[in-house]
């Protein structure tokens, strides 16, 4: 940039304003940007120049972006803040309560874009909403709390607000799961059981005079947990809200390995490791080819019992497999490959959306084969239900429910 573009930009305000309002931008949608970042980038443009959009965008993005996880948030609001203005319009009416459903769909979500387009659309949402209605005062006694009726309310049944909300909930859900020991010691300075080599090892340098016991006990470690879960038709309306709960339950834990299956398995570990959640499940969408389709969970559990059981079902691992149990195909396969994989965990939980209903019964094929197999029938279709989920699985293992409590009503 010459200094006369440099001279006229300071002298009409108009860029460096432009500027400082996207790093205003860029914090509402949650980046760490501060009035100082915003002043760094506007010197760092007055000293780069701005040869093309691509030399502009990256002289932001050095100044602006910190942490890897903010990389698409700052690449949609780039996308959407600096673009032509009937664009923008156009973008307003997409994001407007008055737009067409149908219209809106068609857009292509993008990583961290209903983030930024909150905190880019915020004043002009603001000036749509209706005028403030009049105060009226009602008596709350005997009623329950919105944040109560929210934690009991079915997933399938929340709004678009509710659900970010359940979504921010589920982050601060804590996972204390039990610790197992394993046969391997580890050194510890109180009396326990002596380890005579480490013993006999530091005596040596005193020539055997001095022969100072040293303490072992057995190492305890946190076992993996396995998720596999079901993206099927019958499970669309779960499906996204079970992904923000795997990528909040990695944010704590670090051996987690995620599969999710319809009518094949996909391993999505890799791409739920990701920092923001968004871009994570981006991500997820990219690599998953059978979402919303049919449901072969035989097939998918055979896929995994051969191919994955031996990598990471090791050193007591917890399995937690959520599905609606709806098989497509014979229960012979089901029941065989859910038999090997309850063999070869320490804990098998299933989680099924469908026990929120009072008068659930075993009556699917699917259902009445996978039950004998498991040690745990949970419902998972609420935010209750994820905290009596953390809640269980601090407890030592074992069975914690008898299948014959289902399987005996049909027989008999």
């Amino acid at each position: 940039m010459t200094n006369a573009t440099a001279r006229t930009m300071q002298a009409e305000g108009r860029l460096p304003d432009n500027i400082v309002y996207f790093a205003r931008t860029l914090r509402a949608a949650g980046m760490r940007v501060g009035p100082a970042a915003a002043v760094e980038a506007v010197r760092a443009v007055e000293a780069a120049g701005i040869g093309s959009r691509e030399d502009f965008y990256w002289t932001l993005h050095c100044v602006l972006v910190s942490r890897q996880e903010d990389h698409a948030v700052f690449d949609e609001a780039f996308r959407l803040f600096w673009r032509p203005r009937e664009l923008v319009e156009k973008m307003l009416q997409l994001f407007s309560p008055m737009a067409d459903p149908r219209e809106r769909a068609a857009e292509e979500r993008r990583a961290g874009q209903s983030r930024v387009s909150e905190a880019m659309f915020a004043a002009e949402q603001r000036k749509r909403e209706t005028p403030a209605r009049p105060e009226i005062e009602i008596d709350a006694q005997l009623t329950a709390s919105q944040k109560e009726v929210l934690r009991r309310k079915d997933f399938a049944q929340m709004t678009a607000a509710e659900l970010a909300v359940a979504r921010r909930a589920m982050a601060d859900l804590v996972l204390p799961v039990e610790a197992m020991r394993v046969r391997r010691f580890e050194p510890v300075t109180r009396q326990a059981v002596i380890d005579a080599r480490r013993t006999l090892s530091s005596s040596l340098r005193t020539g055997g005079d001095l022969i100072l016991p040293k303490f072992r006990r057995h190492r305890a470690i946190e076992p993996p947990i396995v998720v596999l879960a079901d993206i099927s038709g019958s499970m669309s309306q779960y499906s996204r809200i079970f992904l923000h709960f795997l990528h909040a339950l990695m944010e704590q834990h670090r051996r987690v390995h995620a599969f999710v299956f319809g009518t094949r398995l996909t391993n999505i570990t890799r791409q739920l490791r990701r920092k923001d959640a968004d871009e994570a499940l981006a991500e997820c969408s990219r690599v998953v080819e059978d979402w919303s389709g049919g449901t072969r969970i035989g097939t998918a559990l055979a896929t995994f019992n051969r191919l994955w059981s031996r990598r990471v079902l090791g050193q007591g691992a917890i399995v937690l497999l959520i599905t609606d149990g709806l098989e497509r195909d014979g229960e012979d396969i089901l029941a065989h490959e859910m038999d090997r994989l309850h063999r070869s965990c320490r804990r098998l939980v299933w989680l099924n959306p469908l026990l929120r209903f009072d008068g659930f019964e075993a009556r699917a094929r699917g259902i009445r084969a996978m039950l004998p197999h498991v040690d745990e029938f949970r419902p998972v279709h609420s935010l209750d239900a994820l905290t009596d989920l953390c809640q269980a699985l601090s407890r030592p293992a074992g069975r914690q429910f008898d299948p014959r409590h289902w399987l005996g009503a049909m027989a008999a």
